[in-house]
This record gives structure tokens, sequence and C-alpha cells, in this order.
């Protein structure tokens, strides 16, 4: 069973620049495709951003492009999400998730299997 973890929770001031990293258990992320979700207070869980071989390169949700950057490690096995610029309109918790890149697309998240327990994000002054 694979499994992706989401490190520990952030509190930060308006314009923080906190980083959330996700440990993969999947042999090789060169396989697979990680993406990261997130779910506002009041809202439906929606996309942030994805990674995987593409030669497009990862995908960014509109309101988080030029703030916020994926990367990942391949021989860590793990998927980085650098966020800048924060605003109180990015508390949310964070999920990420794990799927083949061979299946479907990879900023759909119907087709990713495998869930982390999420993190918190809270931007508060």
């Amino acid at each position: 069973q694979l499994k992706v973890v989401e490190s520990g929770s952030h509190l930060v001031q308006p314009g923080g620049s906190p980083r959330l990293s996700c440990a993969a258990s999947a042999f090789s992320l060169d396989d697979y495709a990680i993406g990261w979700y997130r779910q506002r207070p009041g809202k439906e869980r929606e996309g942030v951003s994805c990674i995987s071989r593409r030669t497009d390169g990862p995908y960014y949700q509109k309101s988080v492009k030029g703030r916020f950057t994926i990367s990942r490690d391949i021989a860590a096995r793990m998927v980085n999400l650098q966020m800048n610029s924060l605003h109180p309109d990015d508390t949310a918790r964070y999920y990420c998730a794990l799927k083949s890149r061979f299946d479907g697309r990879d900023d759909d998240q119907k087709t990713y299997p495998f869930w982390g327990q999420g993190t918190q994000v809270t931007v508060s002054s």
C-alpha cells in the first residue's frame, strides 16, 4: 500500500513563507505524480499544484501561480511545496496525494487514490 505523509502544521503571518513537505513510500517518484490539494474553511477541496515527469512542467492553480513552487527530490522521495507571500485566504488544510503518472490527468484529484492526512496552514496576524 502506497503512502504519503505531510509535514507538520504551520501558523504564519500574512506574507509568510512556510514550506510543506510530503514523504512518499513509492519506490521511484519518477513513476508517479504528486499533487498538493487544499480545503479552505467552508469550501470544497481544490487543486493547488502537482508535479510529475511532465514535459510541460508542474501545474499551478491560478491563485498561487508565482507565489508557490513545487519541487521533488527523487532520491529522498520527497515533494516540497514552497509557499511565499501567503494571504489569509490561503488558510486551509493542505493534502498531499499520489498516483501513477500514467493514470489520468495530473491536475484531476479524482485520479489520485492515495492521500495523506493533511496538514493545517493558518495565515493570521
